[in-house]
């Protein structure tokens, strides 16, 4: 097998913008949470896809908190940045925010953590680049995602010997 590649996180980080229409919230104008979930998952999964450079699934959605909510109107972003990799694993944190198209008033809205694995041909987990960090913030994001990843494993196999 040839040696894994390395790219940065710059190399796969994307912003994904959709303006909120009335279709995407309910009656008080507040996009649905479901709605915000799936586009997250898009997001974090084009990030994972251009990282792993195959096809990717969710396999993990670490906890969402809504701090405020996203109204009918505003454009709404999804920046996604890979912050972690094991050996078919890609872990993605994804910042949402809301912006006010007239104003530029921009809300952080809720953030998520999301992991992928990347898929061969035949479907089975497989290897992905390393990830090269470049940057202070992102080898203090690293360390943070190995804990969390420590934290998943040790919650599985807890789950498994029940």
């Amino acid at each position: 097998m040839p040696a894994r590649q390395e790219k940065t996180v710059s190399d796969s980080r994307i912003i994904m913008h959709q303006l909120m229409m009335p279709e995407h919230a309910n009656a008080l104008g507040n996009v649905h949470g479901g709605h915000v979930m799936k586009l997250v998952d898009e997001a974090g999964g084009i990030a994972a896809m251009r990282h792993a450079q195959r096809p990717c699934v969710t396999v993990a959605m670490d906890s969402m908190t809504f701090r405020s909510p996203v109204h009918v109107g505003e454009l709404m972003s999804c920046e996604a940045f890979v912050t972690f990799v094991g050996h078919s694993s890609v872990e993605v944190h994804v910042i949402v925010r809301a912006e006010n198209p007239i104003s530029g008033a921009t809300t952080h809205t809720n953030s998520a953590t999301l992991v992928y694995v990347a898929l061969d041909d035949a479907g089975r987990p497989c290897g992905v680049p390393r990830l090269r960090l470049e940057r202070e913030d992102e080898r203090l994001r690293w360390r943070e995602a190995e804990r969390r990843q420590e934290q998943r494993l040790a919650e599985t196999r807890r789950g498994s010997s029940g």
